[in-house]
């Protein structure tokens, strides 16, 4: 009898085990689910905000659009993709890598490199006084030494973005996601290494010991 009660405790403990188990599994495919479709609504609203930036652009040179107004609302659009930036990454942080999320990081360093030229054609026609700071980096398998410098070139940047804030139109690529578009700049560049900070299209920057080392080189 003895016995036979041990088996049913067992018996039981086995299934709760199971039921937990699964439910785990269950709750975490959720969560990175959400996760994924979050990514997913804010690269829709960016999508539509970078339709929007070079509908402007085309209107800016066919009907002569205001330069004061389309500076603005580059800047404005600027602001938004550092924000974006860096709730994306928090997310990417929390979340395994899979397809979905390679895929729909390399949409997001499509629409910012669109928005970088669109940057590059209002400074141009406009003379817009605020500094390009494109950052390429090695996002799918860094080495344990590009993961330690990438952290501290974020950091600075996100200090220089914070005290400059306007005056900077800071711009995250990835650089080894074999995108014929990004290749092609990062050619034109003779970006051959990563991480490195690009700034204004001229000055290239791969070793930094501080802010200073990025700050001398902005308008």
């Amino acid at each position: 009898m003895v016995e036979k009660n041990q088996k049913y405790v067992f018996l039981y403990a086995l299934i709760i085990t199971f039921v937990i188990f699964n439910f785990g599994i269950f709750m975490g495919y959720k969560l990175e689910s959400s996760r994924v479709d979050k990514i997913d609504e804010m690269y829709i609203e960016a999508e539509l905000d970078l339709l929007d930036q070079r509908i402007q652009r085309e209107a800016f040179e066919i009907v002569g659009l205001d330069c004061e107004d389309s500076i603005q609302a580059n800047i404005d659009f600027a602001d938004k993709i550092f924000n974006e930036a860096q709730k994306i990454k928090k997310f990417e942080n929390a979340n395994r890598m899979n397809s979905e999320i390679l895929f729909q990081h390399k949409r997001f360093d499509l629409l910012r490199t669109l928005f970088w030229m669109n940057s590059i054609k209002i400074k141009e026609k406009c003379g817009a006084d605020y500094s390009n700071v494109v950052y390429f980096y090695e996002y799918d398998n860094p080495s344990l030494e590009q993961k330690a410098e990438q952290s501290f070139f974020s950091n600075l940047l996100v200090e220089l973005k914070e005290k400059h804030g306007s005056k900077i139109m800071l711009i995250p690529i990835a650089g080894d996601e074999s995108i014929p578009s990004i290749n092609l700049l990062m050619k034109k560049y003779e970006i051959e290494e990563l991480p490195v900070i690009l700034i204004d299209e001229k000055t290239k920057i791969n070793e930094v010991n501080d802010k200073e080392d990025i700050e001398k080189y902005l308008k």
